[in-house]
């Protein structure tokens, strides 16, 4: 169904004051859902404005004060959303966090933003929170969302969200000057306050508070909508971290600009069959989720039966070659057409309807670089799976990719409103409606990102290509030389790596080195699907990451990324030489991940400084010994001689990079 077009008012500048124009125009359109003991709750634009207007009044009379700091911990719950409006609507600030953050993460965040209220999804953040109670002072009030386990605890501080509801709404039954109050504060918002602070990742230190402003986010929000066209009938499912940039502007701003409906998934198990219900119509996901749905499909296609798996292969070979062209609108000959409407019958539709992706109208990948072959693959299969190149300090936006105008290795043009410009070193800037006020409590950070004249400085190297995209090499810190002048650009060669669905992660290491080496992380699941259909035993990740069949499987695959960057001239020079398979999984617990998933180098350079020696000193194997942290927070260390293997270089099939410099 056509969505109609929103008349926007000048004055309608923060997200409360949208709920309000929501609730008038949208009243019965459903505005968010959430599955509960396998059933869908859906609350309309009407109902939501009367949850968040009760919650408010609740948390005020609660001693909530404009200014005051909320932290917003759990999964992605349709209450933590409305937390975070109500805060704004009493002019205050939500601060979400992840809540998979092990306590002394989440207690610097806690501290350094000065959070009095915590609005948590459960027992296990209650729990979190209360055991760092004496480094938290100021720490006053825990709202929680399910009761389930706390009924016995002391509720001095302790508050149901329900029950500030019913106190809420209580008090605007007996005072009727209660609601034209609150209004009054919403009226008095204004978009150059403070909407919402959200924490880097922390990839190189302590994460920093990155302050946006309600312009910021609603004027990028405003264009992000306009340039897919995105209306009140979309759909979308919210599933990633709540502290992410990604996940408030596509589940938060852009819902509420626009209209549309927020689809909360029962659990994080449960997000594939939950998206196949709801078939999103815009969805949003990091490379990490369609490296892991490409996994997921091959293990699935090498179990299947031989004729299925060669019809599979056969419509894959024609998807290839004319799906993108066919979906950007390319001549494709008659017959190409008729055949791909065939293997749409019998192999993509089915595969899109799988995924939950019946429906999708246009997808967003981001966060890092995809591979080529992995975003060529999804293309194929006619989704208009797009990429988009966004920091938390642009409130996401910087480039997007036109309908027509999509290229692999390219993420785009600059989006609306969006200035760029390649500085002397490579080192890409822009400047935008949606950069961030500054970095909280940390002024010096600030003036080293973003300049006197509001270009904000990335920390990546990339260029402008002929066709007017940008193109994005690699983090600037991390784009080295070998020592015989190669160009050495580490995350180029790991995403060639990880195209494979049996490798999950991988770290190259080579600037201002003789050569390139790698470690690889196997994936478990793909590598372990292998293993029954072989008939391999094994006991554990580390058993089955030294098998020699493994070790032998992941060999031809560094060969193969080999003979591809022999024919690419820039980076022929920094084909892999030697490669390893991690004795354990790398983990955001253990500090080598952050918890975006993100692959924190220096950290791993020095943790595992004796196997990167091996690398490099022509050892066989290594016996090492890593300190693990389980589940429960417990320490423990596991030991293994890993295994280091030499592999074959190619000549370089055109001029090498000294010679194309020249």
């Amino acid at each position: 169904m056509a969505g109609s077009p929103v008349v926007e008012r000048l004055d309608e500048d923060t997200f409360p004051k949208i709920l309000l124009r929501n609730a008038r125009v949208f009243a019965d359109r459903p505005s968010m859902r959430e599955k509960d003991l396998g059933i869908w709750q859906t609350w309309t634009w009407s109902q939501v404005l009367e949850e968040i207007r009760s919650f408010a009044i609740g948390l005020q009379d609660t001693g909530f004060r404009p200014g005051d700091k909320i932290a917003i911990i759990g999964a992605n719950r349709p209450r933590l959303y409305w937390s975070m409006v109500a805060a704004q609507s009493l002019g205050g600030v939500p601060v979400p966090l992840y809540s998979d953050s092990v306590a002394e993460e989440m207690a610097y965040v806690l501290e350094h933003a000065e959070v009095r209220f915590a609005c948590v999804e459960d027992q296990e953040q209650v729990d979190k929170l209360l055991s760092m109670s004496e480094q938290l002072p100021k720490l006053e009030h825990i709202v929680y969302d399910d009761p389930r386990g706390l009924r016995d605890y002391d509720h001095t501080r302790l508050h149901s969200f329900e029950q500030l509801q019913v106190n809420g709404r209580a008090a605007l039954a007996a005072d009727g000057a209660r609601e034209k109050a609150w209004l009054a504060g919403i009226a008095a918002t204004k978009g150059a306050d403070l909407a919402v602070m959200l924490y880097t990742s922390g990839t190189t230190g302590r994460p920093k508070g990155v302050m946006l402003s309600f312009d910021n986010l609603v004027i990028s929000a405003r264009n992000g909508n306009a340039f897919d066209k995105l209306n009140e009938t979309e759909e979308t499912i919210a599933y990633l971290p709540m502290a992410w940039i990604g996940d408030h502007v596509f589940s938060l701003a852009q819902a509420y600009l626009a209209g549309y409906c927020v689809n909360c998934p029962e659990n994080l198990d449960t997000v594939l069959s939950d998206r196949r219900e709801i078939a999103p119509t815009y969805f949003f996901a990091p490379p990490r989720v369609f490296e892991g749905l490409l996994t997921l499909i091959m293990v699935r296609m090498e179990d299947a039966g031989r004729l299925k798996k060669k019809m599979f292969d056969s419509f894959m070979t024609l998807a290839r070659r004319v799906g993108e062209p066919i979906l950007n609108g390319e001549k494709v000959s008659l017959v190409d057409r008729l055949l791909y409407q065939l293997g749409e019958f019998m192999v993509y539709g089915p595969l899109k309807n799988q995924m939950g992706f019946t429906r999708l109208r246009v997808g967003y990948t981001a966060g890092e670089a995809i591979g080529p072959e992995i975003f060529r693959f999804y293309r194929s299969l006619g989704l208009n799976l797009k990429q988009l190149y966004g920091q938390t300090e642009a409130s996401v936006y910087i480039t997007m990719q036109p309908d027509g105008e999509i290229f692999g290795d390219t993420v785009g043009m600059p989006a609306p409103d969006v200035e760029i410009k390649i500085a002397e070193n490579g080192e890409v800037l822009y400047r935008s409606p949606g950069v961030f006020v500054g970095y909280y409590k940390n002024e010096e950070a600030t003036r080293t990102t973003k300049t006197e004249e509001g270009w904000v400085l990335t920390g990546d190297a990339g260029f402008i290509a002929d066709n007017g995209h940008l193109k994005i090499i690699d983090r600037a810190k991390d784009v080295g030389k070998l020592t015989d002048g190669s160009l050495f650009a580490p995350k180029y060669i790991e995403n060639k790596l990880k195209f494979y669905p049996n490798v999950k992660e991988v770290v190259a290491f080579g600037d201002g080195r003789d050569f390139c080496g790698v470690f690889v992380n196997i994936d478990l699941t793909a590598v372990g699907s292998w293993a029954e259909r072989n008939n391999v035993n094994y006991a554990s990740y580390q058993e089955l990451a030294a098998h020699p069949q493994v070790y032998e499987m992941v060999r031809s695959h560094v060969d193969e990324v080999n003979r591809d960057l022999a024919n690419e001239p820039m980076m022929a020079g920094a084909q892999i030489k030697r490669f390893l398979v991690l004795h354990k999984e790398l983990d955001a617990d253990d500090g080598e991940l952050t918890r975006t998933q993100k692959v924190r180098r220096s950290f791993i350079a020095d943790r595992y400084a004796p196997l990167i020696e091996a690398l490099y000193d022509g050892s066989t194997s290594k016996h090492v010994r890593t300190e693990v942290t389980f589940e429960d927070g417990r320490k423990g260390a596991i030991e293994a001689t890993v295994e280091i293997r030499d592999m074959q270089t190619y000549p370089a099939a055109g001029s090498g990079l000294r010679e194309a410099a020249e």
